[in-house]
């Protein structure tokens, strides 16, 4: 991510990390009757029944992640869609849930999809916010903002990835020196908790898909970058280019050599990314098995 990217995912990331406190939880179904039916109307592809969830007078308001707003039948397509696609289960994971007034309910969730394709079951995760009115006796949809699908799990918990008090060189040298034990190499990530791509790119690594291949293979640092005006004499060490956007990713060996250093902004948009784009970096760079 560039810092000077303004980036509209974080509007559902702010909302949900409001309401829940950073230490990691399961996030919890939803109890709200009519959005388990927008869920299982979604598991069937029942565009229909999604349709009339919608409001109809006066129009519902639903807009996408770069605010332009989306059609009623453009939105229940999306969804429809993913039946056809080979949805085979539907997940709504709730963050937050909340009353702003008398007969009005918002939802902040991440529906996460699993779709199965010729090379698997694969995850599809997609952050909204709904509201939702009471009209006479039923509840409709008025309005929504609905994050694209990725195949990485979108951060929904305000997670203080860079404290401003971590000694960056400190914490390398400790890398450092539990590589060299564990005949592991260290994987630096600069980045700032400002940076949702940094925040992406976190969850993935603790996903129960890569946090094995990670642990086995790596010690992982993460060095704050502040406003751009923090161990920058790291970065230029590493020979890691800031300017092309974080988070930025740098590989030692176990005696603290520099293997690579990422140049392009290889991560710079982790949320477009899927596990096995990063499993393969990994597998990359993990270190040479040693034969017996």
């Amino acid at each position: 991510m560039r810092r000077d990217t303004i980036c509209m995912h974080f509007l559902l990331f702010t909302l949900a990390c409001a309401a829940i406190p950073a230490k990691s939880q399961e996030r919890p179904a939803a109890t709200f009757a009519p959005m388990e039916q927008w869920r299982l109307a979604v598991a069937g592809g029942d565009s229909a029944a999604l349709e009339r969830m919608f409001v109809t007078s006066p129009a519902p308001q639903i807009k996408g992640a770069d605010e332009k707003p989306i059609a009623v039948q453009d939105e229940v397509n999306f969804w429809a869609g993913w039946k056809t696609k080979g949805l085979t289960d539907v997940r709504v994971e709730i963050a937050q849930e909340q009353d702003p007034q008398p007969k009005v309910h918002v939802v902040v969730a991440q529906v996460v999809m699993s779709v199965k394709t010729d090379e698997g079951v694969k995850r599809y995760y997609v952050g909204m916010a709904q509201a939702w009115a009471q009209v006479g006796e039923t509840w409709k949809i008025v309005y929504v903002q609905r994050q694209d699908a990725a195949r990485l799990k979108q951060p929904m918990e305000n997670k203080d990835l860079y404290p401003a008090s971590a000694d960056a060189k400190a914490e390398i040298a400790e890398a450092v020196h539990r590589a060299t034990g564990a005949h592991k190499r260290v994987l630096i990530v600069f980045g700032g908790n400002w940076c949702y791509d940094c925040h992406v790119l976190d969850e993935a690594f603790h996903s129960l898909e890569i946090l094995p291949t990670l642990e086995k293979s790596f010690e992982l640092v993460d060095v704050d970058i502040g406003q751009m005006d923090k161990n920058l004499d790291l970065a230029k060490q590493y020979d890691v280019p800031l300017d092309r956007g974080v988070p930025a990713i740098a590989v030692l060996e176990s005696d603290g050599k520099l293997l690579f250093s990422q140049k392009r902004g290889e991560f710079e948009a982790a949320r477009s990314m899927a596990p096995e784009d990063i499993l393969d970096f990994l597998n990359k760079w993990k270190p040479i098995a040693t034969k017996n």
